[in-house]
Formats: C-alpha cells, sequence, structure tokens
C-alpha cells in the first residue's frame, strides 16, 4: 500500500522538477517533495477560491517564492520573465537605452552620470537635469524602476526627454535614439604617479578581463613601472573573468580557484590558461568590506601566491558560487550550487547561512574558529571571514553634517549653480575651491534646512533616558545640563570643523559636471586614504618585499 502510494505521488511531480534531485534515500525525500508541493497547491487554491479580496497569482507565488529562497542565502533568487532583461544587463554590463545613470533626489528624477560616448552624451545631457516628462509621460510619483522602463527600450528606437535645467526658466525637450549600451567594468586607468599606473575595476561582467589587460598595457606603455589595482566596493560577477583577470598577474598554467559542492560532477578546479601579461610588476590590491566575490578571488590570489600588497579594509566573506537555471516560462532561478577556495586552501565565506540564531538572523564564523593557511611564502592567512589586507587603512568616518548635506540634495543643487555661473574649471586634478568660494557655499546654505543628529548627541539622549529609567537624572541633571551645552553641533562651527571633508565631497560633486566619471576619480585622488598608502608601499621596495615575504 505504501509503495503505490508513493507511486502515485511521484506521478503527480514534474519529470523535470524529480530530475534535479539526488538523495541517499530517494524514496522516502521524494514523499516529502511530493506532499509539500500538494500541500502547496492544495492551499493556494483554498486561499484563490475563498479569501475575502482578489488574489494576485504573480504577486502571491512571488512573494512565497522569495520568502522560501530567503530561507536559505541572499544570493539564491527567483528571476521571473519581467525581470530577465535587468538580470542579463547586471551579468553582462549591456542593455538598450540612452547611455545615462538616473536617479530619484527629493521626489525628482536626475541625470546623474551620462556614459561616455552616449547617446546622452552626444544630446547634450549634463549632470544635474531634471527629467520631467519621457515621451510625454510625467514623471510625478512615478518610481525609479518605472523610469528606467521608459528610458530602455530596443536600440534603434527614438525617445524624447523633457528636461529642466538650472538657470533656465524654459524646459527642454531633448530628442535621442537608444542604442546598445555597454558599462564599462574599468570605468578609469590613468597614471597616479610618473611610474605608478592606476586601474579602477568596478565591476566583473562580460569583457572585464579585456578591459583590463588592455588597461594593464596601455599604463605600461605610458611608463608604468607600479600598478595598483582598485577593488574597493566592488560585488562581484562572473567567475571566468575573476579566472582571467588573476591570469594577468600569475604564471600560465597556476591553480587560480576551485569549486565544490553537493553536485560532485560539477566541482572543477579553474587553472590560469593563457600567458600572463606580466608576473614581475609590483601590484598594490585596494579592498574595502563590500569587496565581494570575485573580487576576493582576484585579491585572494594576488596574497596567496604573493604577487601583490593588499591595502584597505578585511573583504565582505562571499565564498559562494551561483549558476543560472531555466525554469517554465522563460523564468530563471540563480542558485548557489558551491564554495569556492583559493590557492592557499581556504574559503572566505563569512557567513553561516546553514545554521541560524534562534532571532533567525544568520552567525558569522567567529575569529576563534578560522583556520590558518600559508601563502606560496609561508605567510599565515585565515579562511572563514574575508580576505585581511596585508596594510590595514582605517575607514575614514563620514561627518553626520556631510551625511545631512549629501541627504538633502544640497552638495547636488550647489554643484548645479556653480556651473551654472562658470563656463569652465582646472582639471580634475587640479580644481579646488578656493576659501572664498568655500564661504560663499556656507553663505547659500544659510537659508537651507539640513539639520540633523550627532552619533555623540544620541549617545546623550540615550544617556538621559536610562537614567530617567533608573531615576538617577535628578543626580546628574546638572552635568548633563552641562555636556549637552558643550557637546551639541552648531551647524556653523561643523561646516568649519570639517572644512576639509565637506569642501572634497563638493568639490568632486563640481568636477562631475564638467567631466563625468573620470574626472570624480581624478580629483579624489589627493583625498584618498587608501591609495594614498598604496603608492607609499609601492615607492618603498623594502617594505614591499617585506610585506610579501615575512613569516
Amino acid at each position: 500500500m505504501i509503495k503505490v502510494r508513493k507511486s502515485l505521488l511521484f506521478a503527480a511531480i514534474p519529470a523535470a522538477l524529480l530530475g534535479g534531485f539526488a538523495f541517499s534515500d530517494p524514496g522516502e525525500r521524494y514523499f516529502e517533495i511530493a506532499k509539500n508541493l500538494e500541500i502547496f497547491g492544495t492551499l493556494f487554491r483554498e486561499v484563490n477560491n475563498f479569501y475575502v479580496d482578489e488574489v494576485n497569482p504573480n504577486h502571491v507565488m512571488k512573494v512565497g517564492i522569495d520568502a522560501m529562497l530567503k530561507s536559505l542565502d541572499p544570493y539564491t533568487d527567483y528571476i521571473p520573465e519581467d525581470e530577465i532583461e535587468d538580470y542579463r544587463t547586471m551579468t553582462t554590463g549591456q542593455y538598450g537605452g540612452i547611455g545615462a545613470v538616473v536617479g530619484s533626489r527629493m521626489g525628482k528624477t536626475y541625470v546623474i552620470m551620462p556614459h561616455d560616448n552616449s547617446p546622452a552624451v552626444r544630446a547634450g545631457l549634463k549632470v544635474g537635469d531634471e527629467i520631467i516628462k519621457i515621451d510625454d509621460i510625467d514623471l510625478k510619483n512615478k518610481t525609479y524602476l518605472d523610469v528606467n522602463k521608459l528610458l530602455r527600450g530596443q536600440a534603434g528606437t527614438p525617445v524624447k526627454l523633457t528636461i529642466k535645467r538650472y538657470g533656465q526658466d524654459k524646459s527642454i525637450e531633448v530628442p535621442l535614439s537608444r542604442e546598445n549600451i555597454k558599462i564599462d567594468n574599468v570605468p578609469y586607468h590613468g597614471m597616479v604617479t610618473n611610474d605608478i599606473g592606476y586601474i579602477h575595476l568596478e565591476d566583473f561582467t562580460s569583457g572585464a578581463v579585456r578591459e583590463v589587460k588592455n588597461a594593464l598595457i596601455e599604463l605600461k606603455g605610458k611608463g608604468a613601472k607600479k600598478i595598483v589595482l582598485d577593488l574597493r566596493d566592488n560585488p562581484g560577477g562572473l567567475l571566468s573573468e575573476a579566472v582571467n583577470i588573476s591570469n594577468l598577474f600569475v604564471s600560465k598554467d597556476v591553480e587560480i580557484v576551485s569549486t565544490k559542492g553537493k553536485v560532485t560532477d560539477w566541482n572543477k578546479v579553474y587553472t590560469a590558461l593563457n600567458p600572463p601579461v606580466d608576473t614581475d610588476i609590483p601590484v598594490a590590491v585596494l579592498t574595502s568590506s563590500r569587496s565581494a566575490s570575485a573580487a576576493e578571488i582576484v585579491s585572494g590570489v594576488i596574497q596567496d601566491y604573493d604577487r601583490g600588497v593588499l591595502i584597505g579594509q578585511r573583504t565582505y566573506g562571499k565564498g559562494l558560487v551561483q549558476v543560472t537555471r531555466p525554469l517554465s516560462y522563460n523564468s530563471q532561478l540563480k542558485v548557489t550550487t558551491a564554495k569556492y577556495y583559493i590557492p592557499s586552501g581556504r574559503c572566505i565565506q563569512a557567513i553561516d547561512y546553514s545554521h541560524r540564531n534562534e532571532d533567525g538572523s544568520v552567525g558569522k564564523i567567529p575569529d576563534s574558529l578560522r583556520v590558518a593557511f600559508k601563502t606560496k611564502s609561508g605567510r599565515v592567512v585565515y579562511d572563514g571571514g574575508g580576505i585581511s589586507p596585508d596594510v590595514e587603512v582605517e575607514k575614514s568616518l563620514i561627518p553626520q553634517i556631510l551625511f545631512s548635506l549629501d541627504n538633502k540634495n544640497l552638495l547636488f543643487d550647489y554643484a548645479n549653480k556653480y556651473t551654472n555661473e562658470h563656463a569652465s574649471i582646472k582639471s580634475p586634478k587640479e580644481f579646488k575651491l578656493t576659501d572664498a568660494e568655500y564661504q560663499e557655499f556656507v553663505k547659500w546654505l544659510g537659508s537651507k534646512d539640513y539639520d540633523y543628529t550627532t552619533q555623540v548627541e544620541r549617545s546623550v539622549e540615550d544617556l538621559i533616558a536610562y537614567a530617567k529609567k533608573e531615576k538617577y537624572y535628578e543626580d546628574i541633571q546638572e552635568q548633563i545640563k552641562a555636556l549637552k551645552n558643550k557637546m551639541y553641533h552648531n551647524k556653523e562651527s561643523d561646516l568649519q570643523k570639517f572644512k576639509t571633508e565637506v569642501k572634497e565631497a563638493l568639490e568632486e560633486e563640481i568636477v562631475a559636471r564638467y567631466y563625468f566619471e573620470k574626472g570624480m576619480v581624478e580629483a579624489s585622488f589627493d583625498n584618498d586614504k587608501e591609495l594614498k598608502a598604496a603608492v607609499e608601499v609601492l615607492n618603498d621596495p623594502a617594505r614591499y618585499s617585506k610585506l610579501l615575504n615575512k613569516k
């Protein structure tokens, strides 16, 4: 009887679904799968028939699927048919559109950054232009996704923008023709000093290795004797691109990364298949706490082979590999299938998604459980928590006043004002606001609303709340009042206290209006702590060698 029941249940499950499972006890597992699928189907039918309001099947199913996958890890994801194009853009860096980043600020839609040689640039769109309409469709109350869908489309199709530009009373109609846009993985490369080249790798979509290779060869041709590879905040991408970019700096045939998962047939060792560009040039890799996945593979390879020095902060710790599997009705599943291991043998995955705390949160692997491994020269490195840099640079804290000015759109607005009053500025590396110009900005802020609460002020308020709760407030009331008077911020004094930070941010915002993204990168060089540390290490051969060979 049990066998008959099982066979009936198996018959109810699509063959394609069952074909994806492999268990030590298939019969029992198949029964559990079939039982729960049947419960799910009957549950949805009952909800659809009897729920008080109309049920949207697509929405309800999407919510259910997302909740199920979220219980596994953040990277296993369901991609419905209407989101396939966005996913393709994310993995390939290509889409049909006008070639500009747009965003919402204070409820309005602005051009944030046109891409070089794009239809947006050729049509004369500028950073700070407010988009009022797209093809006569008013953008009031439109979300970012709504705007994105209106802007994107097949290459060769026309689109008309109605924009409002700072300093002009009348709106402007801008006709454009959409093109196939390829977002650069390397938005900037150039010389930092006479002999140090800099490559900013922002993503690992298709073609990243070609861009890095071309940048490396070009910089060497310009006299670069040392290289800074900037992987800060790089979220990762295609595994194949990480392998091939690592290959640019290490010898052919060496191991780059290996993957291990449940499906043993998919386990693989990836080696360097091509002749490298340069295995000797000194390299400094910049990392941050948001450098993840493919960025960590490249960083790990450079560190494990003692091929270069890592500078910055410990990386994110995503040692998981995803593949995309086709589903019915042109939808797809992005599923985590394996963990990856870099040449020393370590896996840098920091989060344990298989074990959750009582509150449902996931736990990090504690430092006490991290295992020691060794690089090629015998340096000790650890698994299970991202990749620790060889030279740690503490991340700069952003003052609260700068957060407020940015959130209130005031840096953005003043940059528009400044651009309207200045036809041109010096090159990004040379441009600096004078003290008088900064004071003009401070004066302009006088009528603006940008109040904020500092962390110190929050702590004092917490202290007051706890003191009242525990009935100590009356005893320390006078001391707290004195502390509040001393510690509470004054906007005008903060603008002078944090003048350097605010001035730097405003300068970069202004430079973006004239020189776009490349200009912003160059404008940041003077204020970049990690880059300065990298230049110091690369210019000190003895220190560079010691960092790579200490045991």
